[in-house]
């Protein structure tokens, strides 16, 4: 029987999942013949019944945050037109906060390739440590709208205070700690080994703004997730403007 490639995730990783954690680490319990119970528990039952057929054939991509071209869920859309709209924008600290995803693009690179090279087993697919932070994101985002946008670098406690939800209400970002080591902070030498290569995060940025400019309409949004984003009146209350 031939080879098998899933769409895992790195949210099979049991919780607290460490910085630095890689594929060896504690995994959530998963059925394959399971129906839908929770995320992480389905996408590790996935592995199980991939495993279960394939064996070793089976290549799990553990996917983490996925940002690009076509992005149907709001994170990366909902910072650009935000920033679009100009004016003092609440920007979640610190500056340099490190973040972690893979352009869709860069996955399905990876993947294809992985396969055409019959790699099997666990492979955690997100940039590597030290490539974009939270800054760099947001400044690219300022750079592709031509906005004049005024970036307002907040504290992750005033965020807090002020009652914002990390990665809902400003997407992408989560306040040092651990939330942030576990979605930000992985051990992914194993697929840069096996040839993963990340495109800047300017380019990600700019590319799905020019997808944007491009749709006749909304962007589009997946039904079964709320879209994310900032109400625009806590936003001003949080920068007293």
């Amino acid at each position: 029987m031939g080879h098998y490639a899933y769409v895992s995730s790195r949210s099979v990783y049991a919780r607290p999942a460490p910085a630095g954690l890689d594929e060896d680490g504690p995994l959530v319990a998963g059925e394959p013949g399971a129906g839908a119970t929770d995320y992480a528990a389905d996408k590790r039952g996935g592995e199980l019944a991939a495993e279960a057929v394939f064996g070793d054939r089976a290549l799990h991509v553990r996917a983490g945050l996925i940002l690009g071209p076509h992005e149907n869920v709001g994170r990366l859309p909902w910072w650009l037109g935000r920033i679009a709209v100009g004016g003092p924008v609440l920007a979640p600290g610190p500056r340099d906060l490190p973040i972690q995803y893979v352009d869709a693009r860069d996955l399905a690179v990876w993947t294809l390739d992985a396969v055409e090279r019959g790699l099997g087993g666990p492979f955690n697919l997100v940039s590597p440590p030290g490539h974009a932070t939270m800054g760099e994101l947001l400044e690219a985002c300022v750079r592709a709208t031509a906005s004049d946008a005024d970036l307002r670098w907040t504290d992750p406690d005033t965020v807090l205070a002020a009652g914002i939800q990390p990665w809902t209400d400003l997407p992408v970002w989560l306040p040092p700690g651990a939330d942030h080591a576990a979605l930000h902070q992985g051990d992914v030498s194993r697929a840069v080994t096996a040839g993963l290569r990340c495109r800047p995060v300017a380019a990600t940025v700019a590319d799905t703004w020019a997808w944007m400019r491009s749709l006749d309409g909304p962007v589009p949004q997946r039904p079964d997730r709320p879209g994310p984003g900032l109400d625009p009146a806590v936003e001003a209350a949080v920068l007293g403007t």
